[in-house]
């Protein structure tokens, strides 16, 4: 089935790069990304997406356009209904979003009710083109907000944010079943959204209290007390990896070097990654020459958390 999406507006190419755990995407403009799915169970784990919709039609960007698709559509709905309009920053199409409501709403059949609908269509105008669909989900990002790390039984300064752990996730392909691993598990952020999404989650982290907070905060996950640059897993057999890579003072104390611990801590990982699938390491800064050893650089992002932090993501490949 073809799908529309409107995305997040906070990374130029998270979101989309995230929807390759639920679809193909074969279209894309700022915020917004078509996409060939199988099915829409799938779109539920997305957390950088706001809404997921029926793919309609798309236009050229001006009124007239815009016109001719909905007439073309010949629209009709048997049940209250509302027309919408996101114009991203930077579109095409000088009319404003009320006009294209109001033309919306008269060129399609049926009672509009904008205050309470039981259906709602979606005109979104990006750059260059205008996308035409009927929402399907709404993703419920509050639900992200009700898991914030500060609320869990155990808490440590530094945590990752829930939505950005699951669309680390998400990133790494992993499917319900499968098996995630966390080398560096800390208070246990990626291994919860890895088990609310029905992996089976594993977690190690070197320090026994990480271990012991982890284990509270968490579910189904096996933890275990383990040095990342000798991972007591047999090779091949992980799914998966989703890790923060850790930096700072106490984090060089345990290790020779910093560069001693990335370099053996990614070959372990290499080791027990089965062929073809992926690892997602994040890091404060560029290691893409010593994953590189290793792995198959499939993607680089950088996300700035504050003006002291950028965060470095890697998307990495296992060759088969």
């Amino acid at each position: 089935m073809k799908l529309l999406f409107l995305l997040s507006g906070e990374h130029p190419d998270l979101p989309w790069r995230e929807l390759e755990c639920a679809c193909t995407v074969t279209d894309r403009r700022k915020q917004v990304a078509v996409g060939e799915c199988d099915t829409l169970s799938g779109t539920e784990r997305l957390a950088l997406t706001h809404l997921v919709m029926e793919y309609l039609g798309e236009c050229g960007p001006s009124r007239d356009d815009v016109e001719d698709l909905l007439i073309s559509l010949s629209l009709e709905s048997d049940r209250p209904f509302a027309g919408r309009v996101k114009k991203v920053e930077g579109c095409g199409i000088a009319t404003s979003a009320t006009e294209l409501e109001r033309l919306t709403g008269s060129c399609i059949r049926g009672p509009v009710s904008l205050r309470d609908p039981e259906e709602e269509f979606r005109l979104i105008c990006s750059e260059d083109r205008c996308y035409f669909g009927r929402v399907i989900r709404k993703i419920d990002r509050g639900a992200y907000n009700d898991r914030r790390p500060g609320d869990r039984p155990f808490f440590h300064p530094g945590v990752m944010m829930p939505r950005t752990a699951r669309a680390l996730v998400n990133l790494s392909l992993v499917m319900p079943g499968e098996t995630l691993l966390d080398p560096f598990c800390g208070t246990g952020g990626i291994l919860i959204e890895g088990e609310l999404l029905g992996t089976r989650t594993i977690g190690m982290d070197m320090d026994r209290f990480m271990i012991w907070g982890c284990r509270k905060n968490t579910g189904s996950s096996d933890l275990v007390r383990a040095d990342a640059i000798r991972l007591p897993i047999r090779s091949g057999s992980i799914d998966a990896v989703v890790t923060d890579l850790p930096y700072g003072q106490s984090v060089s104390i345990r290790a020779e070097t910093m560069e001693h611990l990335y370099t053996h801590a990614l070959a372990e990982m290499h080791r027990v990654l089965r062929p073809d699938r992926r690892a997602v390491v994040v890091t404060h800064r560029d290691i893409s020459a010593t994953a590189g050893q290793f792995f198959t650089v499939l993607q680089r992002h950088d996300q700035r958390v504050h003006k002291s932090l950028t965060r470095r993501i890697l998307v990495l490949g296992k060759s088969g």
